[in-house]
């Protein structure tokens, strides 16, 4: 492997993006996984500070004040995400690759703040797979579910910003094909 480096996966809701990454984390437990920041309250089963830190909008500010986030953005017309700057630095330091799981507008932001970051989009097989992944998590209304699919119809038309494309078609193999990638 050479130097450690940063990768970004991001890609639509509902491809998967999540669960790709905690399989590649539990799995490949030498490349650090960042855990973002986000003003959103806990889904069903989240765990502070293993699947997100979740803080109030004030607590959010504050760290964009301080400098203290890579990237933030606000996703879904909602709520704020954002990638704690330090832990990244760190593991990047430590010579371990990082890898970053984000939305199109964070990845925007890296690829200008961070020009030596590989991007890698997740994309599912099919739009109607995206959908059915979507509306199968239950986890949204359908108000919720339009305002996700239009946000995805844009974030598939970005395809091509990335250096790389994973079609998370079968999860073992994509994680498989990601891992190759970060350990470039």
């Amino acid at each position: 492997m050479t130097a450690p480096r940063l990768t970004v996966v991001s890609g639509p809701t509902a491809v998967g993006k999540g669960t790709v990454v905690t399989r590649l984390s539990q799995e490949h437990p030498e490349i650090f996984v960042s855990v973002s920041v986000t003003t959103r309250p806990p889904r069903p089963g989240e765990i502070e500070g293993v699947h997100y830190h979740f803080v109030s909008a004030d607590e959010f500010d504050a760290l964009i004040a301080g400098g203290a986030l890579l990237e933030w953005a606000t996703v879904h017309g909602l709520h704020r995400y954002g990638t704690p700057r330090t832990p990244v630095m760190q593991a990047i330091a430590d010579g371990r690759p990082a890898l970053l799981e984000i939305d199109l507008q964070g990845a925007r932001q890296v690829r200008d703040n961070w020009p030596d970051a590989q991007f890698v989009f997740l994309a599912p097989p099919s739009w109607e797979e995206l959908v059915s992944r979507l509306v199968g998590r239950g986890t949204e209304s359908a108000a919720q579910r339009e305002r996700r699919l239009e946000t995805a119809r844009a974030e598939m038309a970005a395809q091509a910003e990335f250096d790389f494309v994973v079609v998370n078609g079968e999860i073992g193999q994509a994680v498989k094909d990601l891992v190759a990638l970060v350990c470039l």
